[in-house]
């Protein structure tokens, strides 16, 4: 499989829809990836299971906070810097790259540096949707190190990090991003082909692909496409996928807290008779987190919180959720990876400091 230049408008609508509101903006990382794509041709695409056991593979992404990203825009030399100074660090070439996490811009800067580099994107991601940190990936939960790793900021500065604990590794590299301006690309999770097959989710790359023509081709009001996306989503890691509320963005907050966006926003409801008259209420931490309908948990973290434009369908990023937006928002079952209980320890709701346990939304 190969993803070229006329690829990356759908690969870049699916990825934001599973991004749950974070992963960052997708588009001027879209646009260099364009770049790359058209200069250096279309990135080889392989399946987890193709990679050799002794395969040198790594994981690659932006870390800092999405509204950062708006205004410290990327560059095309960002992400093969990055990786140049990783191979150099541990005098080692890579044979292939991972994606932290299928989301928004998260999903194009590992393709943007495979492109640069000539070697292949591994089809699948450490997530499946985008969460805030680094613990949270697949392959801390399988026990690959986060470290030896790399970081390098908009200047091109180099940072080395030796941390082998996942949550200590997190609060050290978002520190390295809160002072390299918010945002940074890291280059971590040096593992071989067998520990990125048995840890990777594989294919949500080409789904995300997939995603995005079905929301191409379905542009319109969100709820003539809830059908398609259940049917596209059923049978699939994520199965349900159903609309949960509609109606108007009547407040939002939002601040940039250690590295992080955080914040609120409230949905009033258009049209009672659909979803009652309670307003719903959206929690944020770069992700849509929980989503609650008066005292009621409509859906929470680790299913999938979207929230689309109601005339279009397009998937809003948290950081371009607007007051006065007429949208509705969808829920998402998680991949079964997330469900058990030493998952759920670090990407449940009560880890992030909400009172009560998980309770899958279908």
């Amino acid at each position: 499989m190969k993803i070229g230049a006329e690829d990356l408008d759908a690969l870049a609508l699916g990825s934001v829809f599973l991004a749950t509101g974070g992963g960052g903006d997708p588009y001027i990382p879209q646009l260099i990836t364009q770049r790359a794509l058209e200069e250096y041709g279309p990135a080889q695409i392989m399946a987890p299971n193709d990679l050799g056991d002794d395969s040198f593979v790594c994981a690659i992404g932006s870390v800092g906070a999405p509204t950062v990203s708006l205004e410290l825009l990327p560059s095309i030399d960002e992400a093969a810097g990055a990786l140049a100074a990783f191979e150099e660090h541990l005098g080692r070439k890579v044979d292939a790259l991972a994606a932290f996490e299928i989301g928004g811009g998260n999903s194009l800067i590992p393709l943007l540096a495979a492109a640069s580099r000539g070697i292949p994107m591994i089809d699948g991601d450490g997530m499946a949707r985008a969460l805030p940190e680094a613990q949270m990936m697949t392959y801390a939960m399988a026990g690959i190190a986060p470290t030896p790793s790399v970081s390098y900021d908009y200047r091109g500065n180099v940072r080395h990090f030796d941390c082998p604990d996942p949550l200590e590794y997190e609060g050290i590299i978002r520190a390295c991003a809160v002072e390299s301006g918010g945002m940074i690309t890291a280059v971590e999770h040096p593992m071989s082909g067998a520990e990125c097959k048995a840890a990777i989710i594989p294919g949500t790359l080409s789904f995300a692909l997939k995603l995005g023509r079905l929301l191409e081709q379905g542009r319109g009001p969100a709820g003539a496409i809830a059908g398609p996306l259940a049917e596209i989503f059923e049978g699939t890691i994520y199965g349900a996928c159903r609309m949960i509320f509609s109606g108007k963005v009547s407040a939002k907050s939002s601040r940039v807290v250690g590295g992080y966006d955080v914040g609120e926003a409230v949905i009033e409801p258009i049209g009672a008779e659909a979803f009652g008259s309670e307003a719903m209420t959206i929690t944020i931490k770069n992700e849509y987190l929980l989503a609650r309908i008066g005292d009621k948990i409509a859906a929470s973290v680790p299913d999938l919180i979207v929230i689309v434009d109601a005339e279009t369908s397009m998937p809003i990023n948290a950081e371009r959720l607007r007051y006065g937006q007429r949208v509705a928002v969808f829920a998402i079952g998680a991949p079964a990876v997330f469900k058990t209980p030493e998952a759920l320890a670090v990407v449940g709701p009560r880890y992030f400091g909400f009172d009560h346990d998980y309770a899958p939304f279908a």
